[in-house]
């Protein structure tokens, strides 16, 4: 298995969604139905805070990275799997979160 620090993009934005599907127990979506652009919250997927906070602490553990505790950068992070790739990739550089 990789460490996401020697992951590509592609690879980051894929076990995203596996996290996502996984963590979340989303019987009715696999991975592969989960748009990358697509916002995860409300109108997009429809997670709710509940699911967040059970996203962010399997991100964390499959990742390794660490959330800021401020809830407005961390509803940016969450907003989608783009942005929460970016944030991952940011974190595997060395960049602030």
């Amino acid at each position: 298995m990789l460490k996401y620090a020697e992951m590509t993009r592609e690879e980051i934005e894929s076990k995203l969604k596996d996290v996502i599907v996984s963590a979340l127990d989303l019987e009715d979506l696999t991975a592969a139905d989960i748009e990358t652009d697509v916002p995860l919250f409300g109108e997009g997927l429809g997670l709710d805070s509940i699911d967040a906070l059970e996203l962010g602490m399997a991100v964390k553990k499959a990742f390794g990275v660490t959330f800021a505790s401020a809830p407005a950068a961390n509803r940016k992070i969450f907003y989608s799997v783009k942005t929460l790739a970016d944030f991952v990739e940011q974190q595997k550089a060395g960049g602030p979160a």
